[in-house]
């Protein structure tokens, strides 16, 4: 077996037993507090952190460490290879009981995402890839609709998108729903339960490093919004804007936002 291939064994591993943690808690009840506004935090997350880093350390001591709830060590953008996590990533809706959270955990290397999971523990969804070897959920192979316009297309974003289009790009049909976890908004249009992911607000890496790679192997293309890739384990983990959809798709969203969406002097 490769060394991507255990690591991918490890990753599904770690997140599995995570999850199970994870909705222990969500089950059991938590403490939750706020790191700072607008930013929840429960026990659970830092539960699920150390567990993850217990597992994946010391089964990869020379890997690199970046996680949201544990302190930033500058030293692992020296590293060759760096595990990205989020122990709970939606935790709003974890500490609202909604079924909507998830564990994630990406390999990267060079920059990039190698091998993923992205695990919904309440709904038992575990969506995995590795680079060049396609995309699963529950270990059957999963794709991106083939959409190509707003018509019609079921997206997951803010219900004030077309809140500035004028009739010409106002679509007539289209479904907007929104889940607090980025990831699991992203696996979801991986699988083509849904078009489109739609963000214009910022993520980190852990946010969205999993759910790319993913989303990439299911055949959508994912990029910030003004269609830059996304570059991971650089000392500023912070990224802009989430655009994630079927290739088509993802072409119109961009002509969209470049013609309609974006305000003079946005940075996203």
């Amino acid at each position: 077996m490769s060394r991507l291939a255990e690591d991918h064994d490890l990753i599904v591993a770690a997140v599995r037993e995570g999850g199970a943690l994870a909705l222990d808690f969500f089950r059991n009840g938590f403490e939750h507090w706020h790191k700072g506004p607008n930013d929840p935090v429960s026990e659970a997350d830092h539960a699920v952190d150390e567990l993850l880093h217990q597992r994946l350390t010391t089964a990869r001591p020379d890997y690199g460490w970046l996680s949201e709830e544990t302190e930033d060590d500058p030293s692992r953008v020296e590293r060759a290879a760096v595990w990205v996590v989020d122990p709970i990533d939606g935790t709003r809706a974890f500490i609202e009981k909604r079924k909507e959270f998830t564990v994630c955990v990406a390999l990267v290397e060079g920059g990039r995402p190698t091998a993923a999971a992205v695990y919904n523990p309440a709904e038992d969804e575990l969506f995995d890839a590795t680079l060049g070897g396609g995309a699963r959920l529950n270990g059957e192979p999963i794709r991106v609709s083939s959409a190509a316009g707003f018509e019609g297309a079921r997206l997951l974003t803010g219900r004030n998108l077309f809140k500035r289009a004028g009739p010409l790009d106002r679509p007539d049909q289209v479904t907007i729903h929104m889940v607090n976890s980025i990831a699991y908004r992203m696996c979801l249009v991986a699988q083509g339960r849904y078009d489109a992911c739609i963000s214009l607000s910022g993520k980190s890496d852990w946010d969205i490093a999993a759910a790319e790679l993913i989303l990439a192997e299911a055949g959508g293309v994912v990029t910030d919004a003004r269609s830059d890739d996304f570059i991971y384990n650089l000392p500023d983990p912070r990224h802009k804007s989430v655009i994630a959809a079927g290739p088509a798709l993802h072409a119109r969203i961009m002509q969209f936002i470049d013609r309609v969406e974006r305000p003079p002097g946005a940075t996203w």
